[in-house]
């Protein structure tokens, strides 16, 4: 999995910093909010023909890791 996470990258220079796709402007973050929209892998793959099925799986992997990490640390009463 850790392949995936290199296809994410995080430049002040590109969209203020926010994790992208392999150096481009497409943040984490909105291709999560495609995926969450019920758009498909194929779907998107399809609409920007420079990203990769990889490159969304990249995104759902560093999402999850950034949820483990924030959740680890949580104190539930």
């Amino acid at each position: 999995m850790d392949s995936l996470l290199d296809r994410i990258t995080v430049d002040p220079e590109i969209c203020h910093g926010k994790p992208c796709v392999r150096g481009m402007r497409y943040p984490v973050e909105t291709m999560l909010e495609y995926l969450a929209g019920g758009d498909s892998i194929e779907r998107i793959v399809g609409e920007f023909s420079d990203l990769e099925r990889e490159d969304l799986l990249a995104c759902i992997e560093f999402a999850r890791k950034v949820l483990v990490a924030r959740t680890s640390r949580l104190v539930l009463s």
